[in-house]
């Protein structure tokens, strides 16, 4: 039976009619012919695309060199603009030295008085705590500053040539600035300029096209160079209008300064002097207070040796007290022994209250004249250090009695140099 099963064919699966079967057949047909005209739409999209894009990029290549070049000219005609412009404001900046002449004389007499002053006060700024006071001597320094600033607002109403000296090496190093970032910049677009894309070093970037933090727009680069140049001519203009000669009298300078300086000299004398006074005393104080401190100790150990006397005694009053409770029966009684003992005990342990609070209140005392010894040891070295800074500031103001006496000793003009130290203005490497 099994072997009869075994010969009848597979079931038959779902059949289609013929209508089906056409159907079909015209349906991949149609299908392929749809798929290949897309197919074919799709190909001549893409030639077109590649030769649309080919053509761009080329543009697009061909104008980014272009602007390039153009961005290269306008670089190179402000780099030599600034190179000029550098070149005027750094001969303007040599002839500023025919303007050195019998008033910057004046004003170097100025010099060291103000230098010396100054001096003190900074030398007297050093004094700490209670010796940093507003004492004469420093409102007589204040007054000399004042004096020799009113003498040089004189004379720098027509030297301003110092001032337009500091503006025009500020101006030429703005100038030298901005021409090492047009040479840079140079550099770059003309390395930029070079570039194919066959070029060995092009490579893609991480967001080439993000806006740099600090960047300008054309107008903003235009101004900014366009400011320097105006600003330098500014300077040089205003510089030009203040060669002239002044004559201010020395004599009455001199005079001003002269009685402005022995009115500071005395009262630096006088504080000295009170200082010395001060010192001496608060010396005193601490050696007596040493002494003392030296007494309180003293006592204080027999204090201590006392208390320690005192409770050995009332150790053997306790041990004596203590051992007494051992007798037995009668014998046990409170004899005059025992009330000898209870009241020795009572009077050795009021004693040693009474010798623990002296020597408690001597501790503190001792204790506050050491706090305190310990501020007097401060302040006498506030006041030491106060003293050798007013010492010092005498041994300063020598300096202007020698110059009262060289005063009249002409000045030699010093060429004005450049910040960099150099006469000519010397740009950095190309």
């Amino acid at each position: 039976m099994c072997k009869m099963m075994s010969t009848f064919p597979a079931k038959p699966g779902l059949r289609h009619g013929v209508s089906d079967w056409r159907g079909n057949n015209q349906q991949l047909s149609a299908t392929a012919q749809h798929e290949r005209h897309v197919s074919s739409a799709i190909r001549q999209e893409g030639r077109s695309l590649r030769n649309e894009t080919n053509c761009q990029t080329s543009w697009d290549e061909s104008d980014t060199s272009r602007r390039l070049g153009d961005r290269v000219w306008d670089v190179a005609r402000w780099k030599d603009v600034l190179e000029t412009c550098a070149l005027k404001v750094d001969e303007e900046m040599e002839a500023l030295t025919l303007t050195k002449d019998k008033t910057e004389q004046a004003l170097a007499a100025t010099a060291v008085p103000l230098e010396v002053s100054t001096e003190c006060l900074t030398l007297r700024e050093g004094r700490r705590g209670h010796e940093l006071v507003m004492d004469p001597v420093e409102e007589q320094l204040k007054k000399e500053v004042e004096l020799i600033e009113r003498v040089q607002q004189s004379l720098q109403q027509h030297i301003d040539q110092a001032f337009e000296q500091l503006v025009l090496q500020e101006t030429r190093h703005q100038l030298t600035n901005d021409l090492q970032n047009k040479m840079d910049a140079l550099d770059i677009d003309m390395s930029c300029l070079s570039l194919t894309t066959k070029s060995p070093q092009i490579s893609l970037k991480t967001n080439p096209t993000r806006i740099p933090p600090g960047s300008s727009t054309s107008q903003e680069w235009v101004q900014f160079s366009q400011f320097n140049v105006n600003r330098a001519q500014e300077a040089m203009q205003a510089s030009q209008q203040i060669r002239e000669n002044m004559n201010l009298s020395r004599a009455q300078l001199q005079n001003e300064l002269e009685t402005q300086r022995r009115a500071t000299e005395f009262a630096l004398r006088k504080r000295n002097h009170n200082e010395e006074q001060s010192r001496d005393e608060l010396q005193w104080q601490i050696r007596n207070t040493e002494e003392e401190m030296a007494e309180m100790e003293g006592d204080i150990q027999g204090l201590d040796a006392d208390l320690q006397a005192k409770t050995a005694s009332l150790k053997l009053a306790h041990t004596r007290l203590e051992t007494r409770t051992r007798r037995l029966g009668m014998d046990l009684c409170r004899d005059e022994v025992q009330h000898g003992l209870v009241a020795e005990v009572q009077q050795l342990e009021a004693t040693i209250q009474v010798l623990k609070q002296k020597l408690s209140e001597a501790q503190n005392s001792l204790q506050r004249m050491k706090l305190h010894h310990s501020h007097m040891l401060q302040d006498l070295s506030r006041k030491q250090e106060a003293l050798s800074l007013e010492q010092r500031s005498m041994s300063t103001r020598t300096r202007l009695t020698s110059t009262s006496t060289t005063d009249r000793t002409a000045v030699p003009l010093v060429p004005l140099a450049n910040s960099s130290g150099r006469s000519n203005l010397q740009l950095l490497a190309q």
